[in-house]
């Protein structure tokens, strides 16, 4: 470049852009950031569908009382751990299904594998039911009272 002093030559202006250096501790950073959120984000997610999936057994078996109170019938409420799914059956008949498994990526398991309400809305075989939702290390259970009622 020229200058207006004869014999003094000046730089030309630096080009905009980051070093090496600088890009190598941006990096780092975001590696170390990225590192602690992944797996807290991750356990959020899990709690939110075990969470979801326990709502919905909730109210699985309350529909199953409810219908054998207004059907002036016994219903049964059948639980698949191997498939993950809940259904309900009155008679022969099945009524509702639902895979736990498939929809929220849950394992079901439970302290028996049916109840039934009678025409009263109380739980036969219940005897305090317990059905546990688990996804990695996110865990909830859902309770069946003697008397038909989920907690």
């Amino acid at each position: 470049m020229r200058s207006n002093f004869p014999g003094v030559q000046t730089r030309p202006p630096p080009l905009g852009g980051y070093t090496l250096l600088e890009l190598v501790i941006v990096v780092t950073i975001t590696g170390i950031l990225l590192s602690i959120a992944i797996p807290r984000t991750q356990l959020i997610l899990d709690r939110q569908s075990v969470r979801s999936a326990a709502s919905d057994v909730a109210a699985i078996l309350n529909s199953a009382r409810t219908l054998a109170l207004a059907g002036h019938s016994a219903v049964a409420v059948d639980i698949d751990s191997a498939a993950g799914a809940v259904r309900i059956r009155r008679g022969p008949e099945m009524v509702f299904q639902r895979s736990l498994a498939q929809a929220y990526g849950i394992q079901l398991g439970g302290t028996r594998d049916s109840l039934t309400y009678d025409a009263h809305g109380l739980g036969r075989g219940a005897a305090n039911l317990s059905i546990v939702l688990r996804r990695r290390a996110a865990a909830e259970t859902v309770f069946v009272s003697r008397m038909g009622r989920v907690r």
